[in-house]
């Protein structure tokens, strides 16, 4: 698996869409929304905030990339190839998984760089190694959501379905406006995305608090559900491919 692991991260790195879209963008909107002090709380803490929101959407978007480009693999008979191959459909889904694990660092990294020499943020180091590791980790289930579009739409309409998904994840999980100055319902229906529980776990870190267990419950039931759905969807693909 690790050959095909390799080939998929020199595939992914080529593309210079992920490098505009997945990493300059979250830069981008972490500066302006920096400027424009769009998060509660004084000027520190509201950079500290900006800087974990804007990385999580970042770690989203690169994820969702990752599963872009399997409608083009579908046309290309890529997917055929590979039913061809000794590899089970689990080994394949978690091939690129673990290719969209790699690929959302410099996403994430861009971001935390950004904070610490542009607002100073300054946090302890361990702060700094848990918030790395969450939202690392955490983007599992957005890669597996990603894979499932690409393995079940065109080329063309995967991406679409991409772009929309992680845009609109990032709006209602409270990454670009805080989920608190939602109307009512949309902050009940905010703590349910997988957005929101994702960036929350390290937002809680950020600010000096353990990670919320509610939201450690609600990732990993999304992990199973979009999991799931990118396997269904790679047996399917393979079938129709």
């Amino acid at each position: 698996m690790l050959g095909y692991v390799r080939l998929e991260l020199l595939r992914v790195l080529r593309d210079v869409t992920f490098l505009v879209f997945g990493i300059a963008m979250p830069v981008v909107m972490y500066l302006i929304f920096t400027t424009l002090g769009l998060a509660p709380g004084d000027e520190k803490q509201a950079a500290l905030f900006i800087m974990v929101s804007m990385a999580a959407y970042g770690g989203i978007g690169a994820a969702f990339n990752n599963g872009t480009g399997l409608g083009e693999d579908k046309a290309l008979g890529w997917l055929r190839q590979l039913r061809l191959t000794p590899l089970a459909p689990a080994t394949v889904v978690a091939g690129k998984t673990i290719t969209g694990m790699v690929v959302v660092v410099p996403a994430i990294a861009a971001i935390l760089v950004a904070g610490t020499l542009v607002n100073h943020v300054s946090l302890r180091p361990g702060q700094w190694v848990s918030i790395i590791a969450l939202l690392w980790a955490g983007t599992i289930p957005f890669t597996l959501f990603g894979l499932g579009n690409g393995y079940r739409l065109s080329a063309q309409s995967a991406g679409i379905a991409n772009f929309g998904a992680s845009m609109t994840l990032a709006v209602a999980g409270g990454l670009w406006i805080p989920a608190d100055r939602f109307p009512g319902w949309l902050k009940a229906v905010s703590e349910w995305t997988p957005t929101h529980s994702y960036a929350d776990l390290s937002w809680h870190v950020a600010f000096g608090q353990a990670p919320a267990l509610r939201s450690v419950l609600v990732l990993l039931g999304w992990l199973a559900v979009f999991g799931a759905y990118a396997l269904l969807g790679y047996r399917r693909a393979g079938r129709t491919a």
